[in-house]
């Protein structure tokens, strides 16, 4: 008896231990993320991005750690582990990630900016680059304001998602020639065209007729779920 006593005691702690390990990581909306920045005496800000992606634009005060790269644990051994730390993407996915192996590696608090940078530059417009700026709205409206079927792919490099899609969106494109165009839109080369639009998530894909949006889907988008549209 005491024995089963024992086991149900340690299976509660357990539980509670596996619930208070959980509470480290907080992902917070832009604004949130802000506020406790602001807040946060030396705050410690990653930007888990790439490298490249870092160089057209990040938040200020902000360390480049690439997500995907060869030194990540390494490097963030090197910040304090019982201070805050801020981490961000460009999306939320890689910072997700990012946040929850800080929190197996011992860091006390981990907040993690939902929507990553793309959020972030869209409640931030006047920060934009001009090297970020690509397509203009007008280049966009008469793209699609075609007789012809439009089919727009908004898309980024380092997206799963797209990354999938990618070969039979270029096999449609050459079949379809004729009939529908069908354009992807590198997001992290149109950020203020993205953005305006009020997009934040990736894929985008939508198909136009006679200028008018007929049919809209964000997330993964199968080759026969596309085709059966364009029918």
């Amino acid at each position: 008896m005491k024995t089963i006593k024992f086991l149900a005691t340690l299976t509660i702690a357990l539980l509670f231990s596996n619930c208070s390990k959980g509470q480290n990581v907080e992902t917070i909306a832009v604004t949130d993320f802000e506020t406790k920045l602001k807040a946060t005496e030396n705050a410690q800000l990653v930007d888990v991005r790439t490298t490249g992606e870092y160089s057209e634009g990040h938040l200020d005060n902000s360390k480049n750690i690439d997500w995907n790269g060869d030194s990540f644990e390494t490097e963030v051994q090197k910040l304090d582990k019982s201070k805050p730390v801020f981490v961000y993407c460009l999306a939320g996915g890689r910072s997700k990630k990012a946040a929850n192996k800080l929190k197996e590696l011992g860091f006390t608090t981990v907040y993690d900016m939902e929507g990553g940078y793309m959020k972030w530059s869209a409640a931030h417009p006047n920060t934009q680059k001009k090297t970020d700026i690509g397509m203009s709205k007008s280049e966009y409206e008469k793209l699609i304001a075609s007789d012809k079927v439009v089919v727009i792919d908004f898309y980024a490099e380092w997206c799963g998602p797209c990354k999938k899609m990618a070969p039979y969106l270029t096999k449609m494109e050459k079949e379809y020639e004729g009939k529908a165009k069908i354009v992807r839109v590198d997001a992290d080369k149109n950020k203020a065209l993205f953005n305006g639009l009020g997009y934040s998530e990736l894929p985008v894909v939508l198909i136009f007729k006679d200028g008018k949006e007929v049919w809209k889907k964000t997330g993964f988008v199968s080759e026969a779920e596309l085709r059966a549209q364009l029918q």
